[in-house]
């Protein structure tokens, strides 16, 4: 996948720069032909020297460095790279790339990037979890940014936490799995996709409500996948805590009956739907208008519910000859035994069905693993992975049977 590929390795001023090295030599084993360019501050830890030795090319440290009157260095070496690696990058220059601050070589270079940005973060957990750096990250991911986690370890601090670079193998498999110079088959191409994500709430008072656990990773992950296989996407999310795919059209609701208004404004229209959403199958009959208070000589409070609309029952007795209807079943046990009962009762063209009781695939979990149930009667046990390729996994299979 990378051999012959032009990849700018940028390396900024973290305690775990010397696993830089370690990176750009797995790239160099690849094929890769590797340009590395360095913060002021990360000379502090590596030498410049060093990745000159490995790469067998100059390290742009400087901006003002411009012994090549013909070109204008750090443009050059922006125009130069096919895919860019900031690794490890620390709180600050992540910060300047939200920002658009263009103070030394790195952040200038990359400023001027037009290839794929992957941002390999390295720093103190408190750091990695301030606001101010989540907003960050999620800034740069909405303009199409790819990120690696930073790891669950062992701290320069002493102590353990979330913060460590992952080890560089891992690193280099990672990217791999983005795929980023695969040219993407479009067998979606031409097509009109609908799906819902996340948990829906349901108002008890203006401050509280009934939801449930769901993350809307997997919705999300499915609707990033059908916009690279060329569909149309309308994504109907109940959460807003997520960056929204690159080429996705969204639509925000909170309930159950506000999604089921959305879903069914576009139904008609679609060639697919995918009902991923966890929505609540009961909602509070009469909300509270302000907050609820406690009473003190009451230790009880009594709410009655009442049944939310099933929009995946109204999907399956809607849809005309062309339309294909997907729905998930979330079940905590005899999986597969009620999500045959949930195909048959939808009149849905495939259930998949996910054991949401192991917390290693369940809700909120970036890893998953899923099972395709057809109304012809096949049964498909997809791989435990991560939800990004499983979406990839789904489509495929869902591509090949429609």
């Amino acid at each position: 996948m990378l051999n012959q590929k032009k990849v700018a390795v940028y390396v900024t001023g973290g305690i775990a720069a010397y696993k830089a090295l370690l990176f750009v030599r797995l790239l160099i084993k690849e094929g890769a032909q590797v340009k590395v360019a360095m913060t002021q501050s990360a000379c502090q830890f590596v030498s410049p020297l060093t990745f000159q030795v490995l790469t067998k090319e100059k390290v742009m440290v400087d901006t003002f460095d411009e012994n090549d009157p013909s070109v204008v260095q750090h443009i050059h070496f922006a125009d130069w790279s096919e895919l860019a690696i900031v690794i490890p990058a620390t709180a600050n220059t992540i910060a300047k790339m939200a920002n658009g601050i263009a103070d030394n070589f790195v952040t200038s270079a990359l400023l001027a990037t037009t290839a794929p940005k992957v941002i390999v973060p390295a720093m103190n957990e408190h750091m990695w979890e301030n606001p101010a750096t989540v907003r960050n990250c999620t800034q740069l991911q909405k303009e199409g940014v790819h990120f690696i986690e930073p790891a669950v370890g062992f701290l320069a601090e002493g102590y353990s936490g979330k913060g460590r670079l992952p080890e560089p193998e891992e690193v280099l498999q990672q990217i791999k799995e983005l795929n980023l110079f695969e040219q993407e088959e479009q067998p979606l191409l031409g097509k009109k996709v609908l799906i819902t994500a996340g948990g829906t709430k349901e108002r008890i008072d203006p401050v509280r409500y009934i939801s449930n656990d769901s993350s809307g990773k997997m919705g999300y992950a499915l609707a990033e996948d059908a916009v690279k296989k060329g569909a149309e996407v309308i994504l109907i999310s109940a959460t807003t805590a997520l960056p929204v795919p690159k080429g996705v059209k969204i639509e925000y609701v909170e309930s159950a009956r506000g999604m089921q208004e959305k879903v069914l404004n576009h139904f008609s229209s679609v060639d697919i739907a995918i009902m991923v959403a966890a929505v609540s199958d009961y909602r509070v009959k009469e909300p509270a208008t302000q907050k609820i208070k406690k009473i003190d000589d009451e230790d009880e409070i009594t709410l009655t519910l009442v049944k939310n609309p099933d929009i995946l029952k109204q999907l399956g007795s809607l849809k005309k000859e062309g339309q294909t209807v997907i729905g998930f079943a979330a079940e905590t046990h005899q999986v597969i035994e009620f999500a045959k009962q949930k195909l048959v009762k939808k009149n849905a063209d495939f259930i998949i069905a996910n054991d949401v009781s192991d917390q290693s695939i369940g809700f909120g979990a970036d890893m998953h693993q899923v099972t395709i149930l057809s109304k012809t009667g096949e049964e498909i046990l997809l791989p435990k992975v991560s939800k990004q390729l499983l979406a990839k996994e789904i489509w495929k299979n869902l591509i090949q049977h429609l």
